[in-house]
């Protein structure tokens, strides 16, 4: 079915992060373009729906309401995750509170919706997509284009009630939500992500101008078949479906063609999972004769020798092994199902073949004890990735995190002002000594590493064991 072109906009696709408003990241200043509505966009248009995308990120709130109040669009389809989730209320208040826009419906999908479903129909969507995005997006967004779309109440409950992974309210008000939608297994007959519809070269310029090399974001797989229990799986489920290496490879030809840039960042959450996959990806990439540079992030589990040497010929120059703490006990508290040891062999393993390392660092898990704290200190010591991340661990809704510490809040949170990192729940110590903790982590760190490469200097050196001295003496003084 293709829909009628005219010179109205009928759909307009947004995603409500202004990187003006995040102070954190502006001094990062590593903004990815919004995949996933550019995914839907070019699915849409592929099936004849005509859409814009209005790219948030560089722009703010004020400009958006501009091209809502311009455009006047039939339906607004807002990506909504835990970072964007106040800010897509503040979208659906506006259109709501708008008479301009009583016409405009407004759609919702992402990660957030899944266990809020009754919240955000409640706050003013009027409908949301659960799951997998592109097909219940065409299903719905045809429906409300077309005549169905102006039937009475019992017609329209009618004909939503068929189209799988949605969510709305019943002409009495109750929450409806159809069947879950079985995720497309053949990802390579999506188009790829319509990035004609934003200014790709706002994002090229801010990484080049921060960091002196542009890089460009690319899919190449949805879903995670891992059990780790802090992570959302509200989107893909736990799953794992691949596009083909010659898929994959076409696309970075095509982005080279188009754009000019230094790396890619492939957003794939185990990009190393299927060595056979690894293996036919490094023979196109050396059938094309392709010169790339990549990054990527994977398991300790699903590396080894081979697949690091396939990593390196098929251009990647800095992987990022996932590891969350260097206590084994804590590890196997998050159902990590790796070893520390597997974690600290492949950093060094991936180093000594001439590949930059990076790892992850979540510290204040529950159960989490001084002792875990100092294993991960030195687990970095002695792994010594060339970069690593800090994060105090925070319960997603839906998560097996969420369930097991839910019992244990200690702040009570608004929904509709707040998100779940506001939450806190009791950790084995209170929450302003894991500040510490984090300072402590990454001064004695920092301290081992200017000892141990050249032009650290004392001065440098002498700092952070001071610093990472005062923290630790912090962090006594904060244990209770």
């Amino acid at each position: 079915m293709t829909e009628r072109s005219d010179n109205k906009t009928k759909v307009m696709l947004t995603h409500g992060y202004f990187i003006h408003e995040d102070a954190k990241e502006q001094v990062i200043m590593k903004p990815y373009p919004p995949l996933g509505i550019l995914y839907v966009s070019a699915y849409l248009e592929q099936e004849g729906i005509s859409n814009e995308v209005f790219d948030s990120t560089f722009s703010d709130f004020d400009t958006l309401s501009s091209a809502l109040l311009r455009n006047k669009p039939k339906i607004v389809g807002v990506y909504t995750n835990l970072m964007t989730k106040l800010n897509v209320l503040r979208i659906i208040k506006f259109i709501k509170t708008t008479s301009e826009l009583q016409k405009t419906k407004i759609i919702l999908g992402g990660p957030e919706v899944r266990y809020h479903i009754e919240n955000f129909l409640r706050s003013g969507a009027d409908f949301l997509v659960v799951g997998e995005g592109e097909e219940s997006m065409l299903e719905l967004s045809r429906f409300i284009l077309s005549e169905s779309g102006h039937l009475n109440s019992e017609m329209q409950d009618s004909g939503l009630s068929k189209i799988q992974g949605i969510a709305y309210l019943s002409k009495d008000g109750t929450v409806v939500k159809t069947e879950e939608r079985t995720l497309k297994k053949d990802l390579d007959s999506l188009p790829l992500p319509n990035r004609k519809k934003i200014n790709l070269g706002l994002y090229l310029d801010a990484w080049k101008k921060k960091h002196g090399t542009s890089t460009i974001s690319v899919s190449s797989m949805r879903g995670c078949p891992y059990t780790c229990k802090w992570c959302s799986r509200a989107v893909y489920g736990q799953s794992y479906r691949r596009r083909s290496a010659v898929s994959v490879v076409n696309e970075l030809e095509s982005l080279q063609a188009d754009y000019t840039f230094d790396t890619i960042w492939f957003v794939d959450d185990v990009f190393t999972i299927s060595h056979k996959w690894l293996a036919e990806f490094r023979a196109e990439v050396k059938a094309k004769s392709l010169k790339i540079s990549y990054e990527c992030i994977t398991r300790a589990d699903r590396m080894n020798a081979q697949v690091i040497d396939d990593l390196k010929e098929s251009g990647c120059f800095r992987v990022w092994i996932g590891a969350e703490s260097g206590s084994q006990k804590i590890l196997d508290a998050m159902d990590r199902r790796v070893k520390a040891s597997q974690v600290s062999e492949m950093i060094q393993l991936s180093k000594q073949a001439g590949l930059e390392t990076g790892t992850f660092i979540m510290v204040g898990y529950p159960g989490e004890t001084e002792s875990d704290l100092e294993q991960t200190i030195q687990y970095l010591k002695s792994a010594d990735p060339d970069y690593y991340t800090l994060t105090l661990a925070y319960p997603i809704t839906g998560t097996e995190l969420f369930q097991e510490t839910e019992n244990q809040f200690i702040n009570k949170t608004d929904w509709a002002s707040s998100t779940d990192r506001d939450i806190d729940f009791k950790r084995t110590y209170p929450r302003r000594y894991y500040d510490f903790a984090i300072r402590r982590i990454h001064n004695e760190v920092s301290y081992a590493k200017s000892r141990t490469r050249n032009g650290g200097g004392l001065l440098r050196s002498g700092a952070y064991k001071l610093k990472s001295i005062a923290a630790k003496a912090a962090m006594a003084l904060n244990r209770f």
